[in-house]
C-alpha cells in the first residue's frame, strides 16, 4: 500500500468517483489499497485531477499518478515524501 522509493513514496489507491465529498475511506484489505472517495465523475480525467489535487493539498507536495489513469486502482507518487510522513498524515 505504501512503498518508499528514491523519488518519494508510492501510495496505492482504490478510487470511488461521484461521492458526496472527497475523503479517505479506510483500507481495502482485499486489494491492499487505500480507499478514497472523490466527488468528480470519471470523465475526461476529472476524477484523476481531483485525486491529484486532494493529495497535493493533504501532503503539501507534488503528486503524480504513475499507474492506473483509466482504472479505479491507481498508484500515486508523492514526491520527496517519507514513508513515516505519509503514514502520519493518513493516520494509519
Amino acid at each position: 500500500m505504501i512503498k518508499e522509493t528514491k523519488d518519494g513514496v508510492i501510495l496505492m489507491l482504490y478510487v470511488s468517483p461521484k461521492a458526496k465529498k472527497n475523503e479517505i475511506d479506510g483500507i481495502d484489505e482485499w486489494r491492499k489499497r487505500l480507499k478514497v472517495k472523490i466527488k468528480a465523475p470519471p470523465v475526461e480525467g476529472k476524477a484523476n485531477k481531483e485525486v491529484v489535487k486532494f493529495f497535493s493539498k493533504l501532503f503539501g507536495r507534488e503528486v503524480v499518478i504513475i499507474r492506473g489513469e483509466t482504472s479505479r486502482e491507481k498508484d500515486l507518487l508523492i514526491k520527496g515524501a517519507s514513508k513515516e510522513e505519509v503514514k502520519e498524515k493518513l493516520k494509519i
